[in-house]
């Protein structure tokens, strides 16, 4: 399986591609700003189509560009209904700060938004993504898992948004954080996994289940049997 990503925008931005070996269908998870451009040259040089587009949550810099693959492509864009506003709305989700960054700029919703559920199973590209609600970072905050095939057997791959980083975890101090809220997600669907379970974040470098439950210091005191 083609997994790979790059970051984007002034925020650096995890922008992930993921496909079967051969295949000529994709999905994309997380296209932030500035991410269309280097994602539609990638995709038309590795001849690759998106089926849809999945979002882990609904800041801004995760969803800024969805509207214009999903259109590009005629394509679905999946989101749990708690973050569903922030794709018309993104200013609701930022904070004061942040507003006036966007101050006088229009957002739109995809054409088709499919809402996401916990336990739900996306099939897509030839492909399985299960679904797990984790809130905290935001309130419609999700992961997404998939299985891939390695030369030492199948290894789950969890592309987690802003939920887990490498060393660290997501903020909690925008509107619909709660940090608590988050440690329990983590807790309760991210360090039961096994430690070779390979973690996608949002931003900055990949990692592992094993290594965050070994070494990320806001995980300390957090229980979850493998």
């Amino acid at each position: 399986m083609l997994v790979t990503g790059f970051p984007a925008g002034m925020f650096q931005t995890n922008c992930y591609i993921l496909a079967q070996d051969d295949a000529q269908e994709c999905v994309v998870v997380d296209p932030g700003q500035n991410a269309a451009e280097p994602l539609f040259e990638f995709l038309d040089q590795s001849n690759l189509t998106p089926t849809a587009v999945l979002l882990t949550h609904g800041h801004l810099d995760h969803v800024w560009n969805a509207y214009d693959v999903c259109e590009k492509f005629g394509i679905p864009a999946y989101i749990h209904p708690e973050d569903r506003y922030m794709l018309s709305d993104p200013g609701r989700g930022i904070g004061p700060t942040m507003k006036p960054f966007i101050e006088g700029m229009t957002f739109v919703e995809p054409g088709e938004v499919i809402a996401l559920a916990d336990g739900d199973v996306i099939e897509q590209a030839g492909m399985s993504f299960a679904v797990d609600h984790t809130p905290g970072h935001t309130q419609g905050s999700v992961v997404f898992r998939t299985r891939v095939a390695t030369e030492n057997g199948p290894v789950e791959i969890a592309l987690t948004g802003d939920t887990l980083f490498q060393g660290s975890i997501g903020r909690s101090d925008l509107p619909g954080g709660n940090h608590e809220q988050l440690l329990q997600s983590i807790a309760d669907k991210l360090l039961i996994l096994a430690d070779d379970t390979a973690v996608l974040p949002g931003h900055g470098g990949s990692s592992t289940v094993g290594a965050e439950r070994g070494s990320n210091p806001f995980l300390v005191g957090l229980s979850g049997s493998k």
